[in-house]
């Protein structure tokens, strides 16, 4: 019996505890920042009146949730950028940011490169490489070329917010500075294993990171990765629609 409990107990430390794709609000000197887990790597933010989104895509559910005032796309790839998605929740007006290359698909929107800065209504918007390094389909080949995807630090009421977009742990991302609140992928075979993108992370050393485009990794893998940095981890769960 005492193995019996043993077992048990070894396996229920073992289980990543995911809070429900509830919102999450973070507090700034221009108000509230609400941000609510979609779906996968689609997420909606909101702040002073204003809806933003970022990476709209299938199977994420949209009906019913507020039209947007500006659109982020982080890159190309099915589960980020969706013409469906992306009219579903447009309106008149609907501003959309994205890499060049997004432009051959989604004809409306404006093109922001690697490294630029663009200010939003009472936000600021940063455009920060996402790429891999040596992850890809087959040899000689990334499955993200750098260049031809973003992450964005959105800055507002002076708390600056970071989306990794798809990437491995990048010299870019490893360089960030002053991030309150970092949202960081991880998953293989596409951007990077829970272990790496702990490594990254204590990098960077944002005060709150959330995994998000994290589909089959092992959290608690990362969680522990994390462990005596005083970085805050919060585990949410994405996949719930």
């Amino acid at each position: 019996m005492r193995l019996l409990a043993l077992c048990f107990s070894i396996l229920a430390s073992s289980v990543v505890s995911l809070a429900a794709s509830a919102p999450q609000v973070f507090e700034t000197a221009a108000g509230p920042v609400k941000i609510t887990p979609i779906y996968h790597a689609s997420t909606l933010i909101e702040a002073g009146g204003k809806v933003i989104y970022l990476d709209p895509a299938p199977p994420a559910k949209l009906a019913g949730l507020p039209s947007a005032d500006l659109i982020l796309i982080t890159h190309t790839h099915a589960d980020h950028m969706n013409a469906g998605s992306i009219s579903e929740i447009s309106k008149p007006g609907t501003e959309i940011l994205a890499p060049q290359a997004v432009l051959n698909t989604v004809t409306t929107a404006r093109p922001m490169a690697n490294g630029e800065t663009k200010t939003w209504q009472h936000w600021t918007v940063e455009a920060v490489p996402a790429y891999n390094l040596k992850r890809g389909p087959a040899a000689g080949k990334l499955f993200h070329e750098k260049g031809t995807g973003n992450g964005y630090i959105l800055t507002y009421g002076g708390k600056r917010f970071y989306f990794s977009g798809d990437t491995e742990g990048v010299p870019e991302m490893r360089a960030l500075k002053n991030i309150d609140v970092a949202f960081v992928c991880m998953n293989l075979p596409y951007t990077m294993p829970p272990e790496e993108a702990a490594e990254a992370v204590k990098a960077f050393h944002p005060k709150t990171v959330i995994p998000y485009h994290y589909r089959g990794s092992d959290l608690s893998v990362f969680k522990k990765g994390l462990e005596g940095t005083g970085i805050e981890v919060r585990l949410l769960d994405w996949y719930s629609q």
